[in-house]
């Protein structure tokens, strides 16, 4: 049989003298593109004390510019007919832009003008107003949301204070209040600079062309100070703890949290299909024993979430009524163990295999994912088409390596959280089942 053709996604790559990475992909299957910015600065860069300013600067930055002044930013781009967004992250901060190709030059007009020329529009009533959007959000996303405050208590359960993933990207409340229009500034100087970023244009563009409007554009804009990151994170040993929250929720819901590994590790790749195997389809395990047989849960959820410096995984069981979380503790400690001890079938294994290549191809169906792939993998990498190697690290995972992951990370020590209703604490696991 004759084997199949290296996946590649061509890029030109391009540095400005002001440090500037812009990275070009020609698409011309459709007549649109996508210019996708990453600053390498996200909740992890950030000091105890001063959370939340990663995410906080991502509201800034559609404040308005000297030359863009708010709220040209979007209605110019709605006028070409072109779309926009940012996010954040623990590891990065990304805005992007997609429309028609004729507005390329629109987009990256806009995106210089507020990396260069936005900090001296910064003024006191502006950080006040985003402080107060971002802090509804907190109320309205964590705060009042059922389970809502999940993730930022596993997160400060699996890692130890003071280590770049123990906070929740939003920030605390008390963090966002003490933000001062200076500690903006600085945050804007420090790590908004051409030399600190990565611009990726995908679509049907002519890269010489790109690359003689992102000079003009952008060469004006000059290079930030070095910056110095913190040291990798110490080695640690995540201990078994139980805790219990009370909300205002109808169901109690279990969560399993482990200490992984970070993105691009050995162990990486079959953790991540140790996750569907357990609950990445209707077939896998934990949702058969636990929603369809034992009918003790309404769902099942497992992933592996593996970040820039270091990782974890978790597991999220949601009860019937009429369940205590301690029966479903018991059941999936059960089918770690029987996996642990068996690994993955054949047919568990292909199956896998399969579901995360189709969700990996169908991904490159569209110019914003390949924009946002090619700036993440240069991240991590150094090497934006990174696009077949990624894919053979799955193809290359063994049932023994899905075997020996769960060993070694899932029957660890954990953190085993349990959301309850309000005044209901007797349905929660409080204790670790051995078995």
């Amino acid at each position: 049989m004759a084997q199949a053709a290296p996946l590649r996604v061509p890029v030109v790559v391009d540095t400005l003298p002001n440090g500037l990475v812009l990275i070009i992909h020609e698409d011309r299957s459709v007549p649109v593109v996508t210019t996708n910015v990453w600053y390498h600065v996200g909740s992890g860069d950030e000091k105890l004390g001063r959370t939340g300013f990663a995410h906080l600067f991502e509201h800034l930055m559609f404040m308005g510019s000297k030359n863009a002044p708010y709220p040209q930013f979007d209605r110019l781009l709605e006028a070409a007919g072109a779309n926009n967004n940012g996010s954040t992250t623990t590891d990065r901060t990304n805005y992007y832009e997609s429309g028609p190709a004729s507005a390329l030059p629109l987009m990256l007009w806009l995106e210089a003008d507020r990396l260069g020329w936005m900090l001296e529009t910064m003024d006191k009533d502006k950080v006040d107003l985003q402080r107060d959007v971002v802090k509804n959000e907190r109320r309205q996303s964590y705060e009042n949301q059922p389970y809502g405050m999940a993730f930022e208590n596993l997160a400060a359960a699996i890692y130890p204070k003071g280590h770049p993933y123990s906070w929740s990207t939003i920030g605390s409340m008390a963090d966002l209040s003490a933000a001062s229009l200076e500690d903006v500034k600085e945050f804007f100087k420090t790590y908004y600079a051409p030399n600190n970023a990565s611009i990726v244009v995908a679509g049907a563009v002519n890269p010489d062309s790109v690359k003689a409007l992102a000079r003009q554009m952008f060469s004006e804009i000059p290079r930030g100070p070095a910056i110095t990151r913190s040291a990798a994170p110490a080695p640690f040993t995540l201990r078994d703890t139980v805790f219990v929250l009370e909300d205002r929720v109808q169901l109690p819901r279990l969560y399993l949290a482990w200490h992984t590994v970070k993105e691009f590790s050995p162990d990486d790749a079959a953790l991540d299909i140790a996750s569907y195997v357990l609950a990445g389809a209707r077939n896998s395990r934990l949702t058969q024993a636990l929603v369809f047989e034992k009918e003790v849960a309404t769902n099942a959820s497992a992933f592996n979430s593996s970040k820039r410096v270091d990782g974890d995984f978790q597991i999220q069981v949601t009860a019937r009524p009429g369940f205590r979380l301690d029966s479903l503790q018991r059941l999936v400690d059960a089918e770690l163990n029987r996996l642990a001890a068996g690994g993955p079938t054949a047919r568990e294994l292909d199956q896998a295999k399969n579901a995360i290549e189709a969700s990996f191809l169908n991904r490159l169906e569209f110019s914003g994912n390949k924009a946002d792939q090619l700036n993440a993998y240069y991240y991590a990498t150094g090497t934006p088409d990174f696009f077949q190697q990624d894919l053979d690290r799955y193809r290359k995972v063994t049932a023994a390596d899905v075997q020996r992951v769960v060993r070694q990370y899932l029957l660890a020590g954990r953190v085993t959280m349990s959301i309850v209703p309000q005044g209901k604490p007797e349905l929660a696991a409080t204790r670790r089942v051995v078995q």
